[in-house]
């Protein structure tokens, strides 16, 4: 066992005024199994850059002593601060070129682990429910469950390393999350970058959180964390609450002080001998030195007042304050908004050279209805075509034909089997869970979707988007804040029907709770495709499962 100390760390992104943080210190056991908790944007990326020196430094900056491998570039910043570590460190997901993606897993392991050997890496893909023989088999042909397998296998198969595990579980069904969740149990040595509660819960024994304006280390999982702060964040509520009292007190005794010395003060100075005949020079005296102690008490208690707010001043920074967020969902006069029987497709491909046609069954024999006022999840494993039936739906409500292209040049026909039918004018909100799409400002995405900009940015300030991100580009945001642009966006659309494709992928966990508690407080109608189980429990009305 080693340790990673950190002291004294300051850094602020490029093209920002404010640091995100000042002078944090603390010390992470490499033993730990560390879960790396944050809001979108706010540094976790970086803050591996950092740890593994791959940011530039301050003036007076020191090095971390730790070697590293693979990781990925992220937003520029700037850091002071001291960091050391004795440890080696990986970081996943590798980053696979253009290259590795046509060679078998097995040929490009060593490059991407040096002391990698094979036989260890077929130890960990049985721990991991996977045949040897995907390590003969192109990467870029493996489905994304088994690419995370095989860089994980990869990841732990050399002994002593610590690891950083960015997000192992985003795009991966239920099946593949349970696998790799039981397989970072028996692991340790790592941080584990995630959001997903019941991850956390099943794989980590202490806690790395970034706070608003700080960083804190505790034992335990998510939920014994989130019990921790929640008590931390209401005593701090109401030691608040008693020192605006105090400061409002205090404020009314300085306003009654400062009165009687200004009207005082005033008297003195204006002295009229016909109106105060009575007033004599030892009297002007008189009260012109009791003024003068009222203006010394009155700036005294103002000080006092200063000195209290100063002290408190920290006391609520890091309390998150979850903005209720407000869905205007439409009422469908038809009870029965998506029927579907007996339904089914098939991709019919046209081979643009040869004119081949090759048909491939995705799924078939479904049954099942939206009802309005219900919140279908459909569950299934990947590749047993929910995406596919949620276009299909679209392509019904829009009255367009179902058709794909590839990007190999193959034209894709979406044959359907069986029946589905969609209410008549029916609005559907549609959130796609792929967001390479996204580009330009956000003024340019409102102006191009009809969204009104003042509540689009109102939104994205409630889900925590800073303000700063308002002027930049799209297609720089982090994948979270992508993905709460497309959640914003959803959310001023007004719809019968609220159709989410894998909304949550990279979503905060504060962010999922206001979610949560959105759909809860207004239960629009949905159709929602999404693997996170805590999410799913709370909100589900019914779950239509899908297999091949």
């Amino acid at each position: 066992m080693s340790q990673i100390n950190v002291s004294n760390l300051t850094f602020c992104y490029e093209g920002s005024f404010d640091n995100i943080f000042e002078n944090v210190s603390f010390t992470i056991d490499t033993d730990w199994r560390l879960g790396f908790i944050g809001r979108n944007g706010k540094g976790k990326t970086t803050f591996l850059n950092i740890l593994m020196g791959r940011q530039s430094r301050m003036a007076g900056a020191e090095t971390a002593s730790g070697s590293l491998h693979g990781i990925r570039a992220a937003e520029s910043c700037e850091y002071q601060g001291h960091i050391s570590a004795s440890a080696i460190f990986d970081y996943f997901p590798y980053q696979i070129t253009e290259a590795q993606l046509k060679q078998c897993c097995a040929e490009f392991a060593e490059q991407l682990k040096a002391g990698c050997e094979l036989w260890r890496m077929i130890c960990e893909l049985e721990k991991l429910h996977l045949e040897a023989d995907v390590l003969y088999r192109p990467f870029g042909m493996l489905s994304h469950g088994e690419r995370t397998k095989v860089m994980l296998a990869i990841l732990f198969s050399v002994e002593n390393d610590f690891l950083l595990i960015d997000e192992p579980t985003n795009h991966l069904d239920q099946e593949s999350r349970e696998i790799v969740k039981e397989y970072l149990r028996q692991k340790k040595g790592f941080i584990l970058v995630s959001h997903d509660r019941d991850l956390l819960d099943a794989c980590i024994d202490h806690v790395l959180v970034l706070n608003r304006c700080s960083i804190e280390v505790q034992s335990g999982n998510f939920s014994s964390w989130w019990e921790n702060k929640s008590r931390m964040d209401a005593f701090c509520e109401m030691e608040n609450e008693k020192h605006r009292k105090e400061i409002r007190r205090l404020n009314k005794a300085a306003e009654r002080t400062r009165d009687w010395a200004d009207k005082n003060e005033s008297t003195k100075i204006g002295y009229d001998p016909i109106k105060e005949h009575d007033r004599s020079m030892g009297t002007r005296a008189y009260i012109g030195a009791k003024t003068k102690k009222m203006q010394a008490r009155r700036m005294q208690m103002e000080k006092r007042i200063a000195d209290e707010i100063e002290q408190k001043e920290g006391l609520l920074q890091d309390i998150e304050h979850p903005v209720q967020l407000r869905i205007m969902p439409k009422q469908h006069h038809k009870e029965v908004l998506i029927s579907a029987k007996d339904y089914g497709i098939a991709y019919q491909r046209a081979d643009a050279q040869t004119q081949n046609i090759s048909a491939h069954e995705v799924f078939s024999h479904m049954d099942f209805e939206l009802r309005r006022g219900e919140r279908v999840f459909i569950h299934g494993e990947n590749g047993c075509g929910k995406s596919s039936l949620i276009k299909a739906i679209l392509a019904h409500q829009q009255g367009r034909e179902l058709q794909t292209a590839s990007a190999t040049g193959m034209v894709s026909d979406m044959a359907e089997m069986g029946e589905l039918q969609t209410a008549a004018g029916l609005a559907v909100s549609y959130i796609n869970q792929d967001t390479s799409h996204l580009r330009g400002g956000l003024k340019e995405y409102s102006m191009k979707n009809g969204l009104d900009e003042s509540l689009f940015f109102a939104i994205l300030r409630q889900l925590d988007l800073e303000r700063v991100q308002f002027t930049k580009k799209i297609e720089d945001y982090s994948e979270g804040q992508k993905k709460k642009v497309l959640i914003a966006a959803s959310l001023l659309q007004p719809a019968h029907l609220y159709i989410w494709d894998e909304p949550l992928n990279y979503i905060d966990v504060f962010s999922r709770m206001q979610i949560e508690e959105l759909i809860l407080t207004y239960q629009p109608t949905m159709l929602i495709v999404e693997h996170d189980v805590r999410f799913r429990e709370k909100i589900a009305t019914r779950i239509v499962e899908m297999g091949r």
